[in-house]
């Protein structure tokens, strides 16, 4: 199951609830940069793929978008490690 997520620009957020949980994935806008700063998923709801849902529809807003990406959360730089077909969105150092 994915889950419908939501992304509350004014708040630099993406989130979603799975059985009365908020998940969250955070981020800084720097310019055309999206910085993924946190991502967050309670215990009870963990183990889903919720955080590679909201990782990938952050990323994906991210393309669209046409911004890079640093993914300074460690959950978001494995996925990012993991998932090669974005790195042509990641900022380069």
């Amino acid at each position: 199951m994915t889950p419908d997520i939501d992304h509350d620009r004014a708040r630099h957020r993406f989130e979603t609830e799975v059985e009365g949980e908020r998940c969250t994935l955070d981020y800084e806008l720097n310019g055309n940069t999206m910085v993924i700063t946190h991502v967050n998923v309670p215990d009870p709801v963990s183990g889903r793929g919720i955080a590679a849902a909201l990782t990938k529809a952050a990323l994906t807003h991210a393309r669209a978008a046409g911004w890079r990406v640093i993914p300074q959360c460690p959950y978001a730089a494995v996925y990012v490690q993991r998932h090669r077909d974005w790195s042509d969105i990641l900022a380069r150092s």
